[in-house]
C-alpha cells in the first residue's frame, strides 16, 4: 500500500494510522521494526521520524489477510444469557487499538460468547487500562451492551478500585475534585488542567506502614487514566505506575476490585474479584 503525506506529521506512525483506518500505532511500530515500511524509498525508520507534506510511504503487508490473534484464558466470574464478568490479569488490553493488532485481548476472548458483534470492541462494555487488573463485565449481545453503557455513562455503576500507593496522605479519607486534560506535552498521557473534564476520586486509607498504604478508590466520574492522575496529583503515585511519576515496580499496584450494578435481567448484583496477594504482601 501507498500513502503520500498531505500534510506535514510530528510522527511516522501518526501519519500512516491516520492514512489507514484502524491501524495500531503498536502494530505500525511493528511493520517499521521489521523492515515493511519505506519512508521516500528508504527502510529502517523509527516509527517517530517525522513526515513532511508530499513524502511517499509505501508499506509492504497484505491488509486483506487477517493477523493470527492467540488463545488466551480468562476466569469468568459469573455468566448468563446477557452477559459475562471476567477478572482481566495485568498486562492483557480490553480491546485491540485496531483490526491489525494481532494481540489476545478481553475481546478476543468474549468474541466466541457474542452474538453480532464482531469487531475489535465487540462486547466491551467498559475498560480498563493495560496496566490495570480486575473486574470488567462483557456483554453478549447488542441490546445488553446497551444497557450496561447507559448504567457507566448515567454514573449509576458503583466502583471500587485497590492501590498500592507511595507515602500516605494526610487525610486519610477525602474527595479528589479536579479536572483531568490530555497532556499536550504528551498526548498519551493526561494531567489535572484548567480545560479539563470534571473528575472526581473518593479514597479511603486501608492501612499503612513507612513506605506505602492500601487504599481504595471510588470512582465517580470515568475519565482516563483518573486515578493515576490524581494520586499522582497529591504527590502519592501508585507504585509502579512510571508514566505518572510512580517508582519502578513488578507491576502498577491498581486492581478493580469490586462493581455494582443492574443487569439487563434487572437484577442488582455485586460482584467482587480476590485482591492479588503481592498487594497484601506490600503493605
Amino acid at each position: 500500500m501507498k500513502i503520500i503525506a498531505n500534510k506535514d506529521y510530528p510522527r511516522l506512525d501518526l501519519c500512516i494510522s491516520d492514512n489507514i483506518e484502524d491501524l495500531s500505532r503498536s502494530f505500525i511500530s511493528a511493520l517499521c521494526d521489521q523492515g515493511k515500511v519505506q519512508l521516500n524509498n528508504t527502510t529502517k525508520y523509527k516509527p517517530s521520524i517525522k513526515v513532511k507534506d508530499g513524502d511517499r510511504i509505501e508499506i509492504d503487508y497484505d491488509f486483506e489477510t487477517k493477523p493470527t490473534v492467540e488463545d488466551i484464558k480468562l476466569d469468568i466470574i459469573y455468566q448468563d444469557d446477557d452477559c459475562l464478568v471476567v477478572i482481566k490479569p495485568e498486562g492483557v488490553l480490553t480491546h485491540s487499538k485496531g483490526r491489525f493488532n494481532p494481540e489476545a485481548t478481553v475481546s478476543s476472548f468474549i468474541r466466541p460468547f457474542t452474538t453480532g458483534m464482531s469487531d475489535n470492541r465487540g462486547g466491551i462494555v467498559h475498560r480498563l487500562d493495560r496496566v490495570t487488573s480486575g473486574l470488567l463485565i462483557c456483554a453478549k449481545q447488542q441490546s445488553a451492551m446497551d444497557f450496561l453503557q447507559r448504567q457507566f455513562a448515567e454514573r449509576k455503576v458503583e466502583k471500587t478500585y485497590v492501590a498500592v500507593i507511595e507515602g500516605t496522605p494526610s487525610n486519610l479519607e477525602a474527595i479528589i475534585d479536579m479536572p483531568i486534560e490530555r497532556n499536550p506535552k504528551k498526548p498519551q498521557t493526561f494531567r489535572v488542567g484548567p480545560n479539563g473534564k470534571p473528575a472526581k476520586t473518593r479514597y479511603k486509607v486501608i492501612r499503612s506502614n513507612d513506605q506505602y498504604c492500601l487504599v481504595e478508590l471510588y470512582p465517580e466520574t470515568g475519565r482516563t487514566h483518573q486515578l493515576r492522575v490524581h494520586l499522582s496529583q497529591i504527590g502519592h503515585p501508585i507504585v509502579g505506575d512510571t508514566l505518572y511519576g510512580g517508582q519502578p515496580a513488578d507491576r502498577t499496584y491498581l486492581h478493580a476490585r469490586k462493581l455494582k450494578l443492574q443487569l439487563p435481567s434487572k437484577k442488582d448484583k455485586e460482584f467482587s474479584a480476590p485482591l492479588p496477594k503481592y498487594f497484601e504482601e506490600k503493605v
